[in-house]
């Protein structure tokens, strides 16, 4: 596109400042070439239909009845893995797995940054005895869920894959990419482990003008987890626009997909009872759910809004609510607590382009370094001055056709890290206590006892989920120590 043509379609848009600074002699020709590269990708008409669908999403939001009432989950919708159905739901999602129709995908796009690090949160080491990533720890878990739908359904060693799909963020891609690669992909096929990357959006001012970050670069942001949805659609290399992580999918027949985040070190990944639970629902889209603590933990629950499933944040759930207690089990009424765990079917991940643009991004206003339009000079605010859009992944719930929630015990499923080091709450600290309890309480599951200070950590390629660890019977543990095969254990007693 010419450099004129370019202007107008921007006048047109009501965006020309962006240009502001080509004529002024201010751009080398490789700053205008780059500059005009990235005006050529972006859709502003988008950007432009996004703000005003967002400014008026919020306006509406904040009125007075706005919403519909609130209503805690219905009792067909969900159901819990204490029900005495989870080796049924088991049986049926392991079945899936054997037959290669299930894949996972992780939302993997932050940095470490508040955990003191800049690499990607993925590569962070809580701190386990075998010093193990995040990322290590879930990529041992699909190789030992392979092995063992392979052994339970009579499968030749090698014959059953899960591929994992990651996606990143501009700052993680190449990070993540080279942490992989030096680690050999930590054993499992590098054929089915896709990386691709999280869209941006541009940060607007107040007024949804777009700013520059330089003369010659638009300042952009992350558009959320929710970007996960687009970036399927996406081409995951430029040199083949028609392969993306949804025509992988289809080429390799997946049928269900688990997705989750990266910073939950308990996670089951492709976790069989979630998927068999979803398959026997006949769920196009579902959500793990762990209990609220209490009345007052500040988490969003996935609850009803009107006629539809929705995540309710906690600051717009009332005291009233927030306490009242369902009177046949004394639990909490609004207890969903949304922990980022999805099923979804493919078909179901096909469609959410058809109603994308029904979905209201969020708005974030933030302190954003921009370029003076009338000086040229880089400014630093003190004060929230734009915003960033970004949607959330659960924003599509209200649009599914059916829906539906297992809770889990938080405990076994879920511990995530947020905080720094030393924070008491959600931190690497925490992580790692949880994890070795899991690991004691595995053990002592299988028949062992393990005394008062003695720490083990059990290799997920040993087991998944607690299984596999019969020849424990009997034993009592009194040395810590890493298991990374079951022989080991023997030298622990």
């Amino acid at each position: 596109m010419s450099p004129s043509n370019l202007r107008q379609r921007y006048e047109a848009a009501g965006q020309a400042h962006l240009l502001k600074f080509w004529d002024a002699d201010a751009l080398s020709e490789a700053e205008q070439k780059s500059l005009a590269d990235q005006l050529e990708a972006l859709d502003i008409e988008r950007v432009n239909r996004i703000y005003k669908k967002a400014v008026t999403a919020e306006a509406e939001a904040a009125a007075p009845g706005a919403h519909d009432p609130i209503q805690p989950l219905p009792k067909d919708a969900s159901d819990s893995v204490k029900s005495g159905k989870d080796a049924e739901w088991r049986a049926i999602g392991l079945e899936a797995i054997s037959n290669g129709a299930v894949a996972v995908l992780l939302m993997a796009g932050g940095q470490g940054t508040r955990l003191g690090s800049s690499a990607p949160k993925g590569c962070y080491d809580i701190g386990l005895p075998s010093h193990k990533s995040l990322f290590q720890y879930q990529a041992e878990r699909i190789a030992r869920l392979q092995t063992v739908a392979e052994q339970e359904f009579k499968k030749p060693a090698g014959s059953v894959i899960i591929p994992w799909y990651i996606m990143t963020s501009g700052p993680t891609r190449g990070p993540t990419t080279e942490f992989f690669a030096k680690n050999s992909y930590f054993g499992l096929n590098p054929k089915n482990v896709i990386l691709f990357e999280q869209g941006t959006l541009p940060c607007l001012t107040m007024e949804g003008k777009v700013l520059l970050d330089t003369k010659s670069h638009v300042a952009v942001a992350p558009d959320g987890n929710g970007g996960v949805y687009a970036a399927t659609r996406a081409p995951l290399s430029p040199a083949d626009k028609s392969h993306t992580v949804l025509s992988d999918l289809a080429k390799r027949k997946v049928l269900y997909v688990h997705a989750y985040g990266v910073d939950n070190c308990l996670v089951r990944v492709a976790d069989p009872v979630f998927l068999g639970y979803g398959i026997q629902k006949q769920c196009d889209c579902a959500a793990k759910v762990v209990p609220k603590s209490d009345p007052t933990e500040s988490v969003g629950v996935i609850a009803r809004r009107g006629e539809k499933f929705s995540v309710i944040e906690y600051s717009e759930i009332s005291k009233e609510q927030a306490e009242r207690r369902d009177p046949e089990t004394g639990e909490l009424s609004f207890r969903a607590g949304n922990i980022v765990n999805h099923f979804y079917t493919t078909t179901c991940l096909n469609k959410v382009e058809a109603f994308e643009e029904e979905l209201a991004f969020h708005i974030a206003r933030k302190k954003i370094p921009h370029v003076d339009l009338e000086t040229g000079e880089a400014v630093k605010p003190a004060k929230p001055n734009g915003m960033k859009l970004e949607m959330f992944v659960f924003d599509v719930f209200p649009f599914t056709e059916h829906f539906a929630v297992l809770e889990v015990m938080r405990n076994e499923e879920f511990s995530p890290l947020k905080n720094a080091p030393g924070t008491g709450s959600d931190d690497p600290e925490t992580s790692r206590r949880d994890l070795l309890a899991q690991h004691k309480r595995f053990l002592e599951r299988a028949g062992a006892i393990v005394k008062d200070g003695v720490e083990i950590e059990i290799s997920p390629l040993v087991s998944y989920a607690g299984e596999g660890l019969q020849s424990v019977k009997g034993k009592t543990f009194t040395k810590s120590g890493v298991v990374g095969e079951l022989e080991e254990l023997d030298a622990l007693v």
